[in-house]
């Protein structure tokens, strides 16, 4: 049987891999070397700071549309930001933002970085590569991948789910990723395409949408039998 984070045992070999967990947020990092101490303390910082955001402003973590948060700073104003252009509520954005936030101390110290967060991935490398789509019970889970050249990393690719994980959606899809170039961009416009995919007539329509906004490089959703792509990215055969 396939268990939550088995994705995580097909990794490229070729780096420091680690896990930084901290409460909810649990991590798998990829560097050239292990910076796990300095991580773990950037990790507590950053859950300090969102704990912070929310006692100021309850409707930042439990609001499902964008708000209005003018003292908002740091993770919780790049939560804020992204939500606000994707339509959803600031949380959507959450785990993409600490990836982010800790790509940004990473970015200069090692040449190549995947930060993975629930299925939340930023990545920067210098050669292309393979992301693989999990969807759940769908048919199709498992047989894509999605394969992003070299040139336009640093990105991130950011999976939404109404049937697989524990977060809330208004959608049916099995799995919904967008490409953007930041990870809070692409996880707020990951749970805003899987709000709109509640039949499997909805993928296209839906992946026009999404893609009709210049900070999306790409996106692919899966329903049942039905996968659709579209952007600037390469859907390949995975085993």
């Amino acid at each position: 049987m396939y268990q939550p984070r088995d994705y995580r045992k097909s990794f490229s070999n070729e780096l420091k891999w680690y896990n930084v967990c901290v409460e909810e947020t649990d991590l798998m990092i990829g560097t050239d070397d292990n910076y796990s101490k300095q991580i773990l303390k950037i990790i507590r910082t950053l859950r300090h700071d969102i704990y912070a955001a929310i006692e100021k402003n309850q409707d930042f973590f439990t609001s499902l549309v964008p708000i209005e948060y003018k003292e908002a700073e740091g993770i919780a104003k790049i939560m804020t930001d992204a939500a606000k252009l994707a339509g959803v509520g600031p949380f959507a954005a959450v785990a993409g933002a600490i990836n982010d936030m800790l790509a940004q101390r990473l970015i200069d110290i090692s040449k190549q970085i995947f930060i993975e967060n629930g299925g939340d991935i930023y990545i920067k490398s210098d050669k292309d590569r393979k992301i693989g789509i999990y969807a759940g019970n769908s048919v199709l889970s498992n047989k894509f991948a999605i394969e992003i050249q070299k040139d336009l990393f640093p990105v991130g690719v950011c999976t939404s789910s109404a049937t697989v994980g524990h977060s809330f959606s208004m959608g049916k899809a099995d799995a919904a990723v967008v490409i953007c170039k930041t990870s809070a961009i692409a996880d707020a416009f990951a749970t805003a395409l899987c709000n709109r995919i509640k039949k499997t007539e909805d993928i296209a329509p839906a992946l026009e949408w999404v893609n009709s906004f210049e900070q999306v490089i790409g996106a692919v959703a899966i329903m049942d039998d039905k996968i659709g792509a579209i952007g600037n990215i390469k859907l390949v055969k995975w085993n």
